[in-house]
């Protein structure tokens, strides 16, 4: 079995012997109970990765001797997920599932046919779950990157971030090309739309498509949008050599 992931201060990955104190030193102490002698692997989410053993554990703190440390590439291309707002906690599900298969960025989108809308006063909140899911996941999954939640995305947003990558898809049932004939790009970014409940709107698929965003059929069935991306993400990743 792999070892516990946590994340850590990078700086303090530079020393040979590593404090693993705050909200993360609680949970390797209290929660998953580690004691001396077990493997530990710390990382800064950007990739350094530091190979540790507990060297001492009292109730909210482990100290750390590190055995090795070692650098991940961030992975090639990059995979940008843009997931309409779904409803209840469908939002954090949506980002779990696709942090723990290797989504590299999720941007929140305020799409026309979103039945949930971040309002002003409980935007960054929203956006703190997400980010907060999104990290728990990447511990989970054993992840050196961690992916990043962008902020909540207007059309506007969308459209620029569809004319800058290296290919992006706009999911859609009315799609005539699957997403399995796609060529992927060996690098760059790629961006896939996942629309809200309720679909894509005529004029959404007009402006991304006239951006550079090509429709594309997912499968012979509809998914929630909080299953879509996931989905889509996991055919990505196994086309690009990512998987």
């Amino acid at each position: 079995m792999s070892a516990p992931v946590f994340l850590a201060e990078p700086g303090r990955l530079e020393n040979d012997r590593v404090l693993l104190d705050g909200p993360e030193g609680r949970h390797a102490a209290a929660v998953r109970r580690l004691r001396p002698g077990e493997r530990v692997d710390l990382t800064d989410g950007a990739g350094l990765v530091a190979e540790c053993v507990v060297a001492t554990a009292d109730r909210a703190s482990l100290t750390l001797d590190v055995r090795l440390r070692r650098r991940v590439p961030a992975p090639s291309p990059r995979l940008v997920v843009v997931q309409a707002l779904p409803k209840g906690d469908r939002g954090e599900l949506a980002v779990e599932t696709m942090t723990e298969v290797g989504v590299d960025e999720i941007v929140p989108w305020a799409a026309a046919r979103c039945v949930t809308q971040w309002k002003p006063e409980r935007r960054e909140k929203s956006l703190g779950r997400w980010r907060s899911t999104a990290r728990e996941a990447a511990k989970q999954a054993r992840r050196a990157h961690l992916p990043v939640v962008a902020d909540l995305a207007s059309t506007a947003d969308v459209e620029k971030r569809v004319a800058a990558a290296s290919a992006a898809l706009l999911l859609h049932e009315e799609a005539a090309e699957p997403l399995t004939a796609l060529a992927p790009p060996p690098d760059g970014e790629i961006v896939v739309v996942v629309g809200p409940e309720g679909g894509l709107t005529d004029e959404e698929v007009e402006r991304l498509s006239a951006a550079g965003g090509r429709p594309t059929l997912l499968g012979p069935t509809v998914l929630r949008t909080s299953t879509a991306g996931v989905a889509a993400a996991s055919v990505l990743l196994a086309a690009t050599g990512r998987w």
